[in-house]
């Protein structure tokens, strides 16, 4: 990450607009992470702070706008690909009436606890909230909301306090992705015992 970081210094003025395109694949499901474009971009702004706004705006706008990619891949990819046996057997119609009810029933709650656990379950989110056909209006809107508090949380810890904060914020992701865990595994088997 270092040497990323080096070969972006060199070239600053066009950092923003890099980060910004990096993140859109992300919404294609290519593995970029965007937590490293986040970190990315706040140690660049505290060495570079001349270029804070625009940085910021380059990796707040390409989170966003990849959420957006990623959701419109799951209303309009989707059901195309669930017509394959493979992908059928992973989301069976039922399974996506379900989610799409969740999202219906707690559909920001839901984007806003998702954007801070890692592991592609950002994406598993947004491409769910697309298959579920959750009204898009409200997802942009949900997502907008949950992007703006972690992408403003996440930049200012990196921003102020770098590669300090990183083991810390690593312990508390697998932290809440281990609740997650544990909560879905609790509302399964409830659900197992009752039907």
């Amino acid at each position: 990450m270092e040497e990323l970081i080096q070969i972006i210094q060199a070239n600053i003025q066009y950092a923003p607009f890099i980060i910004f395109g990096t993140l859109l694949l992300a919404g294609l499901n290519i593995p970029v992470s965007e937590d490293a474009m986040l970190f990315i971009a706040a140690i660049l702004a505290s060495n570079h702070p001349e270029y804070l706004v625009q940085l910021f705006f380059g990796v707040y706008l390409g989170a966003y706008f990849s959420d957006l990619i990623c959701y419109g891949l799951g209303r309009k990819v989707g059901p195309k690909l669930l017509k394959i046996k493979f992908f059928a057997s992973m989301a069976p119609p039922e399974r996506v009436a379900k989610i799409s009810a969740y999202y219906q029933k707690y559909g920001m709650i839901t984007l806003i606890i998702g954007r801070f656990i890692p592991f592609g379950v950002r994406n598993a989110l947004f491409l769910t909230a697309g298959l579920g056909k959750m009204n898009f209006t409200k997802f942009a809107l949900s997502d907008w909301l949950a992007c703006t508090i972690s992408s403003v949380s996440f930049f200012s810890l990196y921003y102020y306090y770098g590669e300090t904060v990183i083991d810390y914020i690593k312990q508390g992701n697998m932290v809440i992705f281990s609740l997650v865990l544990i909560l879905l595994g609790v509302f399964w088997y409830k659900n197992k015992r009752t039907a």
